[in-house]
């Protein structure tokens, strides 16, 4: 595998356990306060984005970045793989029978989240790749 195959993989990893932690978080509230599917979802979509950006700029600020150069670099970097990951996940948990109602105590419910978490990153995966096989995605933005 070359480099920006690798690069690629370990940008769409970081950015799978980000917008997946986001996720999580947002379809637990979710269903805990008995939401309908769409604030539901947008929750979800809101914590993934703050989740992936997060994952990103922590590193960024550590290495004494200002907030407006790292957020500039977070930005630019992964709002495109996020959009695409986010829109894949919740495509396909629109798509899997049930999984929009099943309570977070349920195989249903990780099962359901685990498919679509897996078929964000396929998505964005190529994503990644084009972005820093062009020099659009700086390599130093992921430890």
């Amino acid at each position: 595998m070359n480099d920006n195959k690798k690069l690629a993989f370990r940008t769409t990893l970081h950015c799978v356990i980000g917008c997946g932690a986001g996720d999580t978080l947002g379809l637990m509230i979710g269903t805990i306060l008995s939401w309908s599917f769409f604030p539901t979802m947008a929750l979800g979509i809101i914590l993934g984005f703050i989740g992936g950006y997060s994952l990103t700029m922590m590193p960024l600020l550590k290495r004494g970045l200002g907030v407006k150069k790292a957020t500039k670099i977070t930005v630019v970097s992964e709002t495109a793989s996020i959009v695409v990951m986010e829109t894949a996940e919740n495509l396909t948990a629109f798509l899997v029978p049930g999984l929009l109602i099943a309570s977070f105590l349920t195989p249903l419910f990780w099962g359901g989240f685990l498919i679509s978490v897996v078929a964000g990153f396929l998505a964005a995966y190529p994503v990644n790749y084009f972005m820093i096989s062009r020099g659009l995605k700086n390599a130093h933005v992921h430890h």
